[in-house]
């Protein structure tokens, strides 16, 4: 029996993800960006304590815990292809039954509450250096995520709208974008920061006040009161403690090196003559000299060799010539007797 309610047809969750995947590349283009995919690893959504602490802030409130499980499961599995976090609103694409486009909106924050925070940081200071190095301390975190009046927004500033047919004030797809925003501050903390529209280098202007510098450092400010530590230090979040040290230690100051008396060409040609002398040393002369005078003798030896030995073929070739002139006369001498 029909109720007149049509099913749609059955897609493969792999195939919804790439069909989301390609739609968001396309609309990450038309963007200028790249494609920021929610990517989770294991069952938790978060391992640091900024995207804990996002997480817990929305399980907090009775209005999102019906909806939230499901959108845990939605963003585990991959189904969020793109999430962007700019200032006062988070866009985001989703693959469910089909591409859903999410967008939500979040109030900044006001420069009035901006200032209790900064003032509320500046007094739960526990060491300076550790802030100048980029890194909060405990107190700066709790003071930052508190849920009256700290940076996550209460349910009353978001408001949130999905493509999808669901009725419903929060959504599965829209669950899962809030808790993608949770794992991207897991990674990036500073995205919080962006979201409500504040500076978070205004922290560090703030803890190195006159006030707050003695306090951190233990060390007396009534020579820095009415200093600008800002502009005298070159502080900024990315400054490390060793070179807060170094900038803060004074510094020796070197003693002019004595410039050396100019040395005139003549002088220095001079000394080159002489450094050029004293290398041809006596000795090797002595040694070529008598490299030369046996090289003589040599050539002396070898030239009565050749003639004695000229002389002694001459010897041996006249005295052959005799015997054989002493033959010839025999040989004569033996014929006529025969006649």
């Amino acid at each position: 029996m029909s109720w007149g309610y049509e099913y749609r047809e059955y897609v493969p969750v792999a195939a919804r993800k790439y069909q989301a995947t390609r739609f968001a590349i396309e609309h990450a283009k038309q963007q200028g960006r790249a494609v920021q995919p929610v990517m989770i690893n294991g069952k938790k959504i978060a391992n640091t304590f900024w995207g804990k602490a996002w997480c817990d802030h929305l399980e907090s409130y009775s209005d999102y815990a019906n909806r939230l499980p499901r959108g845990r499961t939605y963003v585990r599995n991959g189904s969020v292809v793109d999430l962007d976090i700019s200032a006062g609103r988070v866009t985001a694409i989703v693959a469910g039954s089909d591409v859903y486009e999410i967008d939500i909106q979040i109030d900044r924050l006001k420069a009035t509450e901006w200032k209790k925070i900064l003032s509320g940081c500046s007094a739960s200071i526990d060491s300076l250096l550790d802030l100048l190095g980029g890194r909060f301390s405990d107190g700066v975190m709790k003071r930052l995520t508190r849920r009256p009046d700290g940076l996550f927004p209460a349910p009353k500033e978001i408001r949130m709208s999905c493509s999808c047919p669901d009725w419903a004030g929060l959504c599965k797809h829209l669950a899962a974008v809030l808790y993608g925003v949770g794992a991207h501050l897991d990674k990036r903390p500073e995205l919080l920061f962006l979201l409500r529209d504040v500076d978070h280098t205004e922290l560090v202007s703030e803890a190195v006040s006159a006030g707050n510098l003695s306090t951190a450092l233990g060390e007396p400010s009534s020579e820095l009161t009415g200093e600008d530590l800002g502009a005298m230090f070159g502080i900024d979040l990315d400054v490390s403690t060793d070179s807060l040290a170094t900038e803060v230690a004074p510094k020796k100051r070197r003693s002019p090196a004595k410039k050396k008396a100019p040395v005139k060409s003549s002088v220095k040609k001079k000394a080159a003559k002489k450094k050029s002398s004293l290398k041809k040393s006596p000795k090797k002369k002595a040694v070529r000299k008598k490299t030369t005078k046996e090289a003589v003798k040599k050539r002396a030896v070898s030239k009565t060799a050749a003639t004695k030995s000229v002389t002694k073929n001459a010897t041996t070739s006249q005295a052959n010539k005799k015997v054989i002139k002493k033959k010839a006369a025999r040989k004569q001498a033996g014929k006529k007797t025969a006649k």
